[in-house]
């Protein structure tokens, strides 16, 4: 089973999305060798903006994600400590480099993000990163 963490985007992509990343982010989800990983992190970046909406379907969406996940990544000084470090080595955005500590503290396989080849996500070393940008 590989432990994939999964980022905002992929999540995003298959509630709003339409077409191929769309289709690729569902792949990602309907996979059954995969066990998901996540934080409360991710759950923020999704979750409030459906509900503030009332976008019903995109937050029973995003909750029935939530409930398939096996990791949860516990924040904490230490995780926000990792975080730091990896955003100043990195060149991340916050919120990435949440998502990078996230992933590397709770040993997964990889992080699946919708970004691009090029964005400092990929220059990460603490976790493979992949994407499912067309």
């Amino acid at each position: 089973m590989k432990l994939t963490f999964i980022d905002a985007g992929v999540l995003i992509a298959v509630a709003r999305g339409s077409g191929d990343i769309a289709l690729k982010a569902m792949a990602v989800l309907d996979d059954p060798e995969r066990a998901f990983a996540s934080s409360s992190f991710v759950r923020l970046e999704v979750l409030p903006k459906a509900k503030f909406h009332r976008r019903a379907a995109e937050t029973a969406f995003y909750e029935a994600f939530f409930e398939t996940v096996e990791h949860w990544a516990r924040p904490g000084e230490s995780l926000l400590e990792r975080a730091f470090d990896a955003a100043v080595e990195f060149g991340l955005a916050s919120i990435d480099a949440l998502h990078v500590a996230a992933a590397a503290a709770l040993g997964a396989d990889e992080l699946v993000t919708t970004e691009r080849p090029g964005k400092p996500l990929h220059r990460v070393t603490s976790v493979a990163v992949k994407t499912i940008h067309p």
